[in-house]
């Protein structure tokens, strides 16, 4: 029933151009736009992106585009995989190319600065589509591994069953379960959350620091996830998920991972700056973090992980006196 769905992916970065492959195995008409032409050249002609995903030999069967209109004509849905803070800056010309029932899907993880937006809810706000025309996609989705076909499962979330389930059967192929629910809070807030939560376990990995420290970071992090979303209107059990748990463990164990190299590199010793300048793609968390202790600070969550992880970054906390808890401070869920 999903063959020969019209697909078009917005950004050739690894996921995106991960996703483009996961569509096009699934048996979908996939069309990828590559911000720059001569990377869009690169990949239409060779069938490899090796800026983002070396190695990695992708179907002859996507096309490949840096001419928004020529990538999104006549798709019926829409995979948006751009850094969160430039989303909106692209939205304009979406909009204007955009088929009028095409479903749009963001497959980011982010939280926009000054608004505090969703990824979602950005879409919605640039694009004028209803909310029942927009899912999310997030789970244990390092892109490396699934572009080299290793099996995961990810989680499809729309206000619309009928949506989440149009997206998910798109998708879903030998190697990419899909799952659907109707929680977007949940399901886009784990992704998000999730990275703050790498990032502090890559600082305890930078230090040297064993498997007892991670475990409790872990441990508590999910606690501070899950207290966080549910106070925005999330289920609980949408955290203990694969888009909530599952991707925890999947980013803070893996070296694949930006948010783990990022904090691994803090832990050592190195500032932000320092990061950024040997990260060849964003590192959600650090972008994420300060924008989601702000809406945190407004619903009265306790968030000690996460706000440590803006000790560092800030200077103020040795990155070897991070903890899974502050002393006198209470934990808002769990033991």
């Amino acid at each position: 029933m999903a063959d020969g769905t019209r697909v078009a992916v917005l950004g050739a970065g690894s996921w995106g151009t991960t996703f483009a492959k996961v569509l096009a195995d699934a048996d979908d008409r996939v069309a990828l736009w590559a911000r720059r032409p001569a990377l869009a050249e690169s990949i239409a002609r060779r069938h490899r992106n090796d800026d983002y995903l070396p190695g990695v030999l992708l179907p002859e069967s996507i096309r490949v585009d840096s001419s928004l209109p020529a990538v999104l004509a006549d798709a019926e849905i829409v995979f948006l995989s751009v850094p969160s803070q430039s989303l909106r800056g692209v939205l304009g010309d979406v909009r204007r190319a955009l088929p009028a029932d095409a479903l749009v899907v963001s497959l980011m993880k982010g939280v926009e600065n000054g608004t505090g937006l969703r990824m979602s809810e950005v879409l919605r706000d640039g694009l004028g589509v209803p909310d029942e025309r927009i899912a999310v996609v997030s789970g244990p989705n390092l892109a490396t591994e699934i572009a080299r076909g290793q099996p995961t499962a990810a989680v499809v979330a729309s206000s619309s069953q009928e949506t989440a389930e149009r997206v998910a059967l798109a998708a879903a192929n030998r190697y990419f379960l899909t799952f659907t629910n109707t929680d977007v809070i949940g399901t886009e807030f784990g992704g998000v959350l999730k990275n703050l939560i790498a990032v502090a376990t890559g600082i305890v990995v930078g230090v040297g620091y064993g498997d007892n420290t991670k475990a409790s970071i872990l441990t508590r992090g999910l606690a501070e996830m899950t207290a966080f979303a549910v106070a925005f209107g999330a289920q609980p059990e949408t955290l203990a998920g694969l888009a909530g748990l599952g991707d925890l463990i999947a980013t803070s164990e893996s070296p694949l991972s930006r948010n783990n190299r990022a904090g691994r590199l803090l832990g050592q010793g190195y500032s932000v700056d320092d990061v950024l300048r040997t990260m060849d793609q964003v590192a959600e968390g650090l972008t994420s973090l300060q924008p989601v202790l702000d809406l945190a600070a407004t619903r009265g969550v306790a968030m000690p992980i996460a706000q440590q992880v803006a000790d560092v970054i800030a200077g103020t906390l040795d990155p070897r006196d991070i903890a899974p808890h502050v002393a006198g401070e209470a934990v808002p869920v769990g033991e």
